[in-house]
């Protein structure tokens, strides 16, 4: 009876074992299957369209909406609203993504019939949820990066709520004196690169820019292609920047090949309350041309050509830099300051 009961453990203890290996399965990696993707067109001339994908162990999807616009959709359901008047056939491409990093993709026609063009809002962030920025939205560059983002800047860009932050409607981009990761000052610097670009159109962003001698707060966008051919080759536009030992002079900037740096394409304007007022910053991009604004005030204006670089998709950036060839020496006393921006839009 004893040899019976002990065999009788050895066995439980055998099943057991196999059943629970055999179900982890290791470390398998799951990908998207059965991608289906529909597009419903509306018949009133208005240009939108209802997409809705589905896909087996989806976790997202990106639209590429055959006009240079891109888009990550969580849910795999959207209203997207082409501007182009005419009856135009475009080709959009979905592609699913899991949580394993796996994709799958698939492309539609999708013929639709623009009667009326009048500019209107294609995507925004009108940061009205409390806490983190929305990460569908926005990624971060982390660190101190080469040579100090290229400037000789002096902070160390972070991810966490100190430095970025979702508070009554407002985003607040703080930076703040503090030893960390070997650097003297923290920051943040959010990007919509790989959520969000576009091509033409207007963006608008309403801020208000802080105090504090060596602060370098921007709102500017950065051609897709950076990665392949860098800067300036990528292009730049500088929507905002700020810089806190001259207050209240707005910097709008073009920076591409032979313009770059101290010799680039911009003009400045004097905003008398810049630094206790919300204004709005803005850029009207177009294949003709790229103007720039301070509440609808016109104050620089570069003729576009197919020889610019500005005839591709870009991303935006929002961020403050501390010191650097740019934001000059920071204030020994300089304790911390904060960018605020109310919303960012595109309109096409």
């Amino acid at each position: 009876m004893k040899y019976f009961k002990i065999n009788i453990l050895l066995l439980f203890i055998l099943f057991y074992g196999c059943s629970k290996g055999g179900s982890t399965g290791g470390n398998t990696q799951v990908a998207p299957s059965n991608l289906s993707v529909s597009a419903t067109p509306s018949t009133d001339g208005s240009g939108n369209v209802n997409f809705v994908a589905t896909a087996t162990n989806a976790t997202s999807f990106t639209y590429e909406y055959g006009n240079g616009i891109i888009e990550v959709v969580p849910t795999g359901s959207v209203t997207y609203k082409y501007t182009v008047i005419g009856n135009i056939t475009y080709t959009v491409i979905v592609t699913a993504k899991s949580s394993s990093g796996l994709t799958i993709s698939k492309s539609i026609q999708v013929s639709v019939n623009v009667t009326v063009q009048i500019p209107v809002l294609v995507w925004s962030d009108e940061f009205d949820v409390d806490g983190l920025p929305n990460s569908s939205k926005w990624g971060y560059d982390i660190g101190t990066g080469s040579g100090g983002w290229g400037n000789n800047e002096l902070q160390y860009y972070t991810n966490r709520s100190q430095n970025a932050f979702v508070q009554g409607g407002v985003l607040k981009i703080t930076a703040t004196k503090e030893s960390f990761a070997g650097s003297a000052y923290t920051s943040a610097r959010l990007l919509s690169k790989g959520k969000y670009s576009f091509k033409y159109g207007r963006i608008e962003a309403r801020a208000k820019v802080p105090t504090g001698v060596g602060t370098w707060p921007a709102i500017w966008t950065l051609g897709d292609n950076i990665g392949t051919v860098n800067w300036p080759a990528c292009g730049e536009m500088d929507i905002m920047e700020h810089l806190g030992r001259d207050l209240n002079k707005i910097y709008g900037t073009l920076h591409y090949p032979g313009r770059s740096g101290g010799n680039a394409n911009g003009n400045t304007i004097f905003i008398p309350d810049a630094i206790s007022t919300f204004h709005n910053y803005s850029i009207d991009w177009s294949p003709s041309h790229i103007k720039i604004y301070v509440d609808n005030q016109l104050y620089h204006t570069v003729a576009n050509s197919n020889t610019l670089p500005f005839n591709q998709n870009f991303f935006i950036i929002l961020n403050m830099a501390m010191g650097g060839n740019f934001g000059g020496p920071i204030d020994p006393l300089f304790t911390s300051a904060t960018l605020e921006i109310d919303y960012v839009r595109v309109y096409q």
